[in-house]
């Protein structure tokens, strides 16, 4: 059977309007849900660990980031990862700074032995996870995307899960397939919680397509690139690119995604 193209799996996310269970962090969660609106999907912000658990067994996929980390969200997520495991959803985490602290590394490192679906970083974090030394200070990646390709592929292999490095090109590996997504704006970065908002939008593509994870990933973020390639044609800066981009993620259609350059074979 031929792999589904970003495109293709454009169309069956907008037909299917998934779920999607976002435990995010307190600044990402109103771009988060606004994102997964636009591109057609349907996000649920369910965190606390009385509930979490009990709705990942309903939802189509999980996405888990770590931005503003507490025992008791920790707790949350723990409960929704492992029911999200047990009722054979995808799940997404995201590690948002995860060697900034103590506490930090100790959260991923148990949620990674959970085994997410799909690991999305940018390359300090992913460098980070593999054990190698990154550059990152906090949440803004110190490191290109080329520096933590080979990283990536190993940890895929180590772990199974999908590892996507966002970046200027971004990078998907399954640790035998890789590819690169080309797209996007130099604004984007200038925007907060973008990168998280795309954590939620694989968890989208995800829960359309659970059997192909690489490429579901691969079509989330050819999704993001083209919209915000999009919406930097007539953005006057980053206030105006943040509207311009929802607009956009409502606006790109499969042709966009599966424009050539968009995702090249790496």
């Amino acid at each position: 059977m031929a792999e589904p193209t970003p495109g293709t799996l454009l169309g069956e996310m907008r037909a299917k309007a998934p779920l999607v269970q976002c435990i995010t962090n307190f600044v990402a969660m109103n771009i988060a849900a606004n994102t997964l609106l636009a591109a057609g999907a349907s996000p649920a912000m369910v965190h606390d660990m009385r509930e979490s658990g009990e709705f990942a067994a309903v939802a189509g996929a999980l996405t888990v980031n770590i931005g503003t980390l507490s025992p008791e969200w920790l707790g949350g997520m723990r409960a929704a990862a492992e029911a999200a495991t047990r009722a054979g959803r995808p799940w997404v985490l995201d590690p948002v700074a995860h060697f900034a602290t103590d506490f930090r590394r100790r959260a991923t490192q148990g949620l990674m032995e959970l085994r997410p679906t799909i690991v999305r970083g940018n390359a300090s974090e992913i460098l980070a996870l593999g054990g190698g030394v990154g550059q990152g200070r906090g949440v803004d990646s110190g490191d290109e995307v080329a520096a933590a390709e080979s990283v990536a592929r190993a940890l895929a292999r180590e772990t199974g899960a999908v590892i996507a490095v966002s970046g200027a090109v971004d990078f998907v590996t399954d640790g035998e397939r890789s590819a690169r997504v080309h797209g996007g704006s130099e604004l984007m970065p200038r925007v907060t919680a973008l990168g998280c908002a795309l954590t939620c939008l694989v968890g989208a593509f995800a829960a359309t397509r659970p059997d192909r994870s690489f490429e579901a990933t691969l079509a989330a973020f050819a999704m993001f690139a083209a919209a915000g390639e999009a919406a930097a044609r007539e953005a006057a800066g980053p206030g105006s690119f943040g509207w311009r981009f929802l607009d956009a993620l409502a606006a790109v259609g499969p042709a966009d995604l599966d424009a050539d350059g968009r995702v090249v074979t790496a």
